[in-house]
């Protein structure tokens, strides 16, 4: 007869900031009257634009922002609209179509060519970019123009740039302190300008040359693309990861793989024939069925949502007053990664967990989304951190039995096609002994948070069935079973021990 499986639970509060929730409401608030007040809004759009521009794709990101920026602005600006007949008409909507590509350029200049700058380099090419084309390209008519003095706007985008790069370098000390000292430098000298223009009878452009800032600027950007195109983003060759390819199998054949160049690109195969590409460094094992059911649905919100994903969960928390590191902690402490270890995360996402093990573990995360992967590039290099990426389905993993040291998913399990599977999948790759672990939300925080969430929350409200526990899924085999519940139970954690191997009988 076979014995219940033990479950202790296990309460673990998650630390609250009242100051972080205090700032966070005064910036939303100021973040909000910029769309009324011009006078805020000339600060905070920037911003904005510069973050959101960051999160996208480049050709995606220039399109959703010249379409926020022209139909918003036909929309409050309809009284200029002229009435006299069609041709007014049409070259007003003209003309504001090309203020409005025109004023969305330098944002997708700064996102294709920021990313490949060194520190605070890489702060430069927006406001660069904004002034070059303000020195060449003559006043469009009907365009909305605000700035009297080319300073004015200079300075408010590189200071838009300098505080989206400390923040996506989540404001650690040292950085921190350096972005703090650029806010003052750029700050205040716009402001001054702002405040005395007025005062001034000659405008800037008279008093510089305008050809020296059409000069200088140019050559700022054309530098800015040398550089860029100079320093590509680079990636490890597989073939040069040989303990790594020892583990990898087909996650459908089982077979081993070996790296392969077609065309001066690597991919992978293995003996009975199969093949895998490898794009941007990530070897991508998805079949088309693995993106159906509740797989696809939800992969879909993910793929929409990627590049602002960690920035979405740092704003909710700060005005919610929790400490975000707490509540990451609470369920990584639970692992027992120690460096050396081989550690694989499915479902990675944008790899946010990666920051809370210890340093020298040897870092592997599959997921399905090619958005999340890419993001967690971009956050590894930013951290400094190196990790192999698969592109995959966690119901198929594509490793050898046994192969990692530690082994968990966390924020992704509730809406798997088939739970049970992912959870045997684990601990085969898992070796003999080790401690896996399973952490997501519970029904009660999907109700009270994903329900509730604009646009994306018909998905979970659609749900054909309420988030349970996978409790019952682990099988009655596993050792030191553990339920941990974390903030005011809505989220769990399971840990669980892999049985070790059984020794093999003394010879006689």
């Amino acid at each position: 007869m076979q014995t219940a499986v033990p479950v202790v639970s296990v309460k673990h509060p998650v630390q609250s900031s009242p100051w972080s929730q205090i700032v966070a409401w005064i910036v939303g608030t100021l973040f909000l009257l910029g769309f009324f007040l011009s006078s805020v809004g000339s600060w905070t759009g920037p911003i904005l634009g510069t973050w959101f521009v960051g999160t996208q794709k480049p050709i995606r990101g220039f399109w959703w922002m010249v379409t926020i920026a022209y139909i918003p602005g036909l929309l409050f600006d309809w009284r200029k609209f002229p009435l006299a007949g069609p041709i007014p008409a049409l070259e007003y909507l003209g003309w504001t179509l090309l203020a409005a590509v025109l004023g969305v350029l330098p944002f997708t200049f700064h996102r294709l060519t920021s990313p490949r700058l060194p520190g605070l380099f890489s702060t430069l090419p927006l406001p660069l970019a904004a002034l070059a084309l303000r020195i060449l390209i003559p006043p469009v008519p009907h365009a909305a123009g605000s700035s009297i003095t080319l300073l004015h706007p200079f300075f408010s985008l590189w200071l838009a740039a300098t505080l989206i790069w400390v923040w996506n370098r989540e404001f650690r000390t040292a950085t921190f302190r350096v972005g703090l000292a650029l806010f003052a430098v750029i700050l205040l000298p716009a402001v001054a300008v702002q405040i005395f223009h007025p005062f001034f009878s000659t405008p800037l452009p008279q008093i510089v040359p305008v050809e020296a800032l059409a000069l200088i600027s140019l050559a700022a950007c054309a530098a800015s693309i040398v550089f860029a195109l100079l320093n590509p983003e680079k990636h490890t060759a597989w073939a040069n990861r040989p303990q790594t390819l020892a583990h990898l199998r087909s996650p459908f054949t089982g077979s081993p793989l070996a790296v392969t160049r077609v065309r001066g690109n690597e991919i992978l195969t293995s003996p009975s024939g199969e093949r895998f590409s490898i794009r941007n460094g990530i070897p991508v094992f998805l079949q088309p069925q693995d993106l159906t059911g509740d797989n696809g649905k939800y992969n879909h919100l993910y793929e929409t949502i990627g590049g602002f994903y960690d920035d979405t969960q740092r704003v909710f928390a700060a005005f919610r007053g929790l400490e975000l590191d707490s509540y990451f902690e609470n369920y990584m402490n639970l692992l027992e990664a120690k460096p050396g270890d081989a550690v694989l995360e499915t479902s990675v996402g944008t790899g946010l967990n990666f920051k809370y093990l210890p340093p020298g573990v040897k870092l592997s995360g599959l997921d399905l989304s090619g958005e999340m992967l890419a993001n967690c590039q971009s956050n590894l290099r930013r951290w400094g951190m190196e990790a192999d990426l698969y592109l995959g389905n966690a119901e198929s993993l594509p490793f050898a039995d046994a192969s990692f040291d530690v082994v968990y998913t966390a924020g992704a399990i509730n809406f798997f096609n088939d739970r049970a599977k992912a959870i045997r999948e684990m601990i085969r790759v898992a070796k003999p002994g080790s401690l896996l672990m399973v952490e997501d939300e519970t029904e009660k925080y999907v109700q009270g948070t994903y329900e509730k969430m604009p646009g994306s929350g018909q998905l979970y409200k659609n749900r054909k069935q309420p988030v349970t526990v996978p409790i019952d899924l682990i099988p009655p085999e596993m050792e030191e079973v553990q339920l941990h519940m974390l903030k005011d139970d809505k989220f769990y954690a399971i840990t669980f021990r892999k049985p070790a191997a059984v020794p093999a009988p003394a010879n006689e």
